[in-house]
């Protein structure tokens, strides 16, 4: 009996020590905590970026060049009758030599493979915010020019407009953060004192989020024709974040 009284006193004892241990608040004076926080702002897209693309291929070099011109400014003068206010942007011109395919070249020879004809072509940016005209260009310009691609994303004033809310998202964010760590570190929110604000994780305390770039398709080329049906378009809407790494500590 005289045992089981000493287990017992002995596990009261240890019982009493852990819940005394467990009460005893951890100091976290002077405390530096690191807070990752982020903010977004969605808006509807009102710029698109049409590329238009013209190729030809002829034995003359000379022929395909003077068809690449021609409907290149062709193409450029449609565009404009359609969107006056668009910003056209000529790119990309190429000329190159097309060989035969799985022909053995004679041995005699030091001479390099003729070519059998010559490819060239060319590409045109349009920027334009007239989205609900975007369609009726399209289809006048897809009788002269194919289309290479197209994208729809935010003009440069809607992206100025939308900062100063995208800032104060991500600062709202932050501000929200600061008073649940407060309170999960048993502190009141008023104890933590914001010592340095990273917006964009410039510090590095975040790694930055790398998005893949589109790859660019390449379209074949469409034959003339004296008009084509107006395609159908949804611009979409753009989400932009942002990121901020604040450092709080507590008094």
């Amino acid at each position: 009996m005289s045992r089981l009284k000493f287990l017992f006193a002995a596990l009261t004892c240890t019982v009493a020590g852990a819940t005394a241990f467990a009460q005893t608040p951890i100091q976290t004076s002077g405390t530096l905590v690191i807070v990752p926080a982020f903010g977004e702002v969605k808006h509807a897209n009102d710029q698109a970026i049409l590329t238009l693309a013209v190729e030809e291929q002829d034995k003359d070099k000379a022929a395909a060049a003077s068809r690449v011109n021609q409907k290149m400014k062709q193409g450029m003068d449609i565009v404009r009758k359609q969107d006056g206010d668009a910003v056209l942007s000529t790119r990309g011109y190429y000329t190159y030599a097309v060989y035969p395919e799985g022909q053995p070249q004679p041995r005699q020879s030091n001479k390099p493979p003729q070519p059998i004809a010559w490819r060239v072509g060319q590409y045109l940016d349009v920027k334009t915010t007239n989205l609900a005209g975007l369609p009726k260009t399209v289809s006048a310009v897809q009788s002269i020019l194919s289309v290479n691609s197209l994208n729809f994303g935010l003009s440069d004033t809607t992206s100025r407009k939308l900062d100063a809310q995208r800032i104060d998202a991500t600062y709202k964010n932050l501000n929200e953060r600061i008073v649940s760590i407060a309170r999960a570190m048993g502190r009141n929110p008023s104890d933590a004192v914001l010592d340095t604000v990273d917006f964009e994780g410039s510090g590095n305390y975040a790694q930055d989020a790398v998005s893949a770039a589109p790859k660019m398709m390449r379209t074949s080329m469409m034959a003339e024709s004296d008009s084509v049906a107006e395609p159908s378009f949804e611009p979409g809407e753009t989400t932009l974040t942002m990121r901020v790494v604040g450092k709080i500590k507590f008094r």
